[in-house]
């Protein structure tokens, strides 16, 4: 079957599978290749008669995420800047819908990977859409100080993400959806994309509420850094200063060469002269701070008051760099480790003390899970607290998760693991992420729970609903938390000790 809807640019031709009424590879943004590359993104053009809105767009360029993570690649090009859009019925109005931004540190992913399927929201009576952005050097290279032309380079990522927000503005009522009613929501660096639209002047207005997931607003390059990391780059691509024309005839396949010789680089060197706080998260590419686009550190602005009003829901895995320590044993080494904490606590004293205090709450588990612990708070759950800590003073609608489901693959090795709550979120246990990650034999149960508290918080600005334990507002305080698992359960301040480790330093 197949389904017609009139858009701004044209009229679209979809296709409905069980019920859901499904619109694929939707142009928000002009092709983003020449003149365009680091460039705003431009309107996109309108077409004449019906366009084929039933198979998938191209992703934007990028590399396979490295093991567990990668997987074949759908064809990718410059005309990636689309969205995908799944709705119950396009006759309906009113309807929420859920934005839903794709994480890969920021240089990888697309918002049409199976798991990501927006059927399940759709038939619980949610519009859902998923989007790809500019990734990588494209996304988030900070050209100004060497080619002043592309002011906003440095942001070009989160900028396609405001663009798609203003598509659903002006188009989602096509659908069914209510631009006064949406969500955004993301995981990685997808949350971290979340927290940067919360903190962004230019993202005011475009959502009511917003799901940070395993990343928060602790994310960002200081333009300074970002400068510096772009004349690497450049010079990497033997581009000068200034040189327009050599820089537009670089490839895409030029570029994503540098991009990788760059980021294996700063993931190995430890160059904090070059490379500076980028070094701790290995990820070069991110939305740049201090710059006209975006004024302030995401948390920095969220503290400030800059998401006032918007409803939060965040949360994490328990055991999120668990997988990371184990597929990347290379960089979470004993003395990598104590080199970073030290840095990061002031002095080799202190940080191995906090290390020996991670290692002596887990007397009977290997070295690394101790390290995977550390890393989990650092990275992730640290951040969400503080993010929770900072909106709660200016809405009282904040909730806070965490999802302890522990995956038997792998002899149990991963944990609760980062992205593990994917196909729980979505609903997608068939996916081949959730084959790969969950097992033949996750639990249904506890997906019907976590998507129905989605579901929930983007139909009614609650995660609560009848599947769970009453679920009360976050509160600094109390920091009161529901814990996903086969029995979900609420907990008050959870793993309180060691979160303190972290005071005065995140």
């Amino acid at each position: 079957m197949h389904s017609t809807v009139s858009i701004s640019t044209g009229e679209l031709l979809g296709s409905v599978d069980g019920g859901v009424h499904v619109f694929k590879g939707i142009p928000y943004a002009a092709p983003v290749g020449g003149a365009n590359r680091f460039l705003r993104p431009q309107p996109p053009e309108p077409w004449a008669g019906v366009r084929d809105a039933t198979a998938e767009g191209l992703i934007q360029p990028q590399v396979p995420m490295p093991p567990p993570f990668g997987g074949p690649l759908p064809p990718a090009g410059d005309d990636s800047l689309n969205l995908n859009v799944w709705t119950p019925d396009t006759s309906a109005s009113g309807l929420p819908v859920l934005v839903w931004i794709h994480g890969g540190a920021f240089q990888a992913g697309s918002g049409i990977e199976p798991v990501y399927d927006g059927s399940a929201f759709a038939r619980h009576g949610v519009v859902c859409v998923t989007l790809n952005y500019r990734l990588g050097a494209q996304g988030f290279l900070h050209l100004v100080d060497h080619f002043p032309q592309f002011p906003d380079s440095g942001n070009l990522g989160i900028l396609d993400q405001v663009a798609a927000l203003h598509w659903v503005q002006a188009n989602i009522a096509a659908f069914g959806g209510d631009p006064r009613r949406v969500t955004i929501a993301g995981e990685s660096a997808g949350g971290m994309s979340v927290a940067t639209l919360l903190a962004l002047p230019e993202a005011a207005g475009l959502f009511r509420q917003a799901i940070p997931q395993s990343g928060a607003g602790h994310n960002g390059v200081p333009a300074a850094t970002a400068s510096r990391i772009a004349a690497d780059l450049l010079a990497r691509l033997g581009v000068a200063p200034g040189d327009t024309d050599a820089l537009a005839a670089v490839t895409a396949e030029q570029l994503l060469e540098a991009q990788m010789g760059l980021t294996n680089e700063v993931m190995t060197s430890g160059k904090i002269d070059l490379y500076g706080d980028v070094g701790a998260t290995v990820m070069p590419f991110q939305p740049t701070f201090g710059t006209p686009v975006l004024p302030q550190r995401p948390i920095d602005a969220i503290r400030a008051g800059s998401a006032a009003g918007v409803d939060v829901l965040t949360g994490t895995t328990m055991e999120e760099s668990l997988v990371f320590v184990v597929a990347m044993q290379a960089m979470f080494g004993d003395e990598k480790m104590h080199q970073a904490v030290a840095s990061l606590f002031g002095d080799e004293a202190h940080g191995n003390a906090v290390i020996d205090a991670y290692r002596a709450a887990r007397p009977d588990k290997p070295g690394h899970e101790a390290i995977a612990a550390m890393e989990t708070d650092r990275m992730f759950r640290v951040p969400a607290v503080r993010l929770a800590d900072a909106q709660a003073a200016h809405t009282p609608n904040v909730w806070m998760y965490r999802f302890d489901w522990r995956t038997p693959v792998l002899g149990g090795m991963l944990g609760a693991c980062h992205a593990l709550e994917l196909p729980f979120v979505f609903d997608t246990l068939a996916s081949p992420l959730a084959s790969m990650f969950c097992g033949s034999e996750a639990p249904q149960p506890l997906a019907d729970r976590m998507h129905g508290a989605w579901v929930s918080f983007a139909t009614t600005g609650n995660p609560g609903h009848e599947g769970l334990p009453a679920w009360p507002r976050y509160e600094p305080a109390t920091r009161t938390t529901m814990l996903f698992d086969t029995v979900c359960t609420t907990a008050d301040r959870p793993a309180d000790a060691e979160l303190a480790l972290w005071d005065g330093v995140l």
